[in-house]
């Protein structure tokens, strides 16, 4: 009996709530089949409960899983470009964004998960001034976009399409004055374009070489122990 009483005291709400969030990282973490299975599992169920202005934090947090099966999971038959258009921007939304951005390398993001995140930013910045008032761009947030431009694929490529789109309108913020900042993130904003139109130079003339190394999303990603199907 003394055991057991002892047992009960060990066992608080809180030390039973970091077990979950422990199991919950590791599923997260995807680095075995079994965790991608849960992974994808988790990201069904929520896909199927509907995205909506309580949940969608938790839809960012599934996007940061670097496996392209979940993400396929979380989405199903959506449009990625669309898939957060019912949650208005906001700093949170807009940030976690720019974070994506910085976290993985050209080549290195799911393509559907990168048309998610042009498509919440194309939205925030659709007029520049608001944007930029949810969420303070800096020139390293303005960077890590440019560096998913492909200048090889030519500017009718959507992803360049989209991604020149949003410089434009970063960029159309110079002049305005609002602060310092603005100025140089709109004059950066618009450097980048300009090194991607003209074929005497490359994106390395204006950002950080390091910046654009090449990664590939498909690189140590585990597949699901099973296949789901609809």
């Amino acid at each position: 009996m003394a055991k057991e009483q002892v047992t009960e005291q060990l066992w608080t709400r809180e030390s039973m709530l970091k077990v979950e969030v422990d199991i919950l990282h590791q599923i997260m973490s995807t680095r075995t089949p079994e965790a991608v299975e849960a992974a994808v599992s988790f990201a069904r169920f929520l896909r199927l409960s509907g995205l909506d202005s309580e949940n969608y934090p938790l839809f960012l947090k599934m996007l940061e899983v670097q496996n392209h099966y979940t993400a396929d999971e979380l989405i199903g038959p959506k449009d990625p470009f669309l898939f957060f258009a019912t949650i208005p921007p906001n700093r949170l939304l807009v940030s976690k964004c720019f974070e994506l951005l910085t976290r993985w390398r050209p080549g290195g993001i799911y393509p559907k998960t990168l048309a998610i995140v042009l498509g919440v930013l194309q939205n925030a910045y659709s007029s520049p001034r608001d944007g930029y008032k949810i969420y303070k761009l800096s020139i390293a947030d303005v960077d890590n976009l440019g560096k998913h431009l492909s200048k090889e694929d030519g500017q009718n490529e959507a992803r360049n399409r989209c991604i020149l789109d949003i410089l434009e309108k970063i960029a159309s913020l110079e002049g305005i004055r609002l602060d310092d900042a603005m100025e140089s993130v709109a004059r950066q904003a618009q450097r980048i374009r300009g090194s991607f139109f003209d074929n005497t130079k490359v994106l390395e003339d204006c950002m950080p070489q390091v910046l654009l190394v090449k990664g590939d999303y498909r690189e140590d990603e585990s597949p699901p122990s099973r296949v789901f199907v609809d």
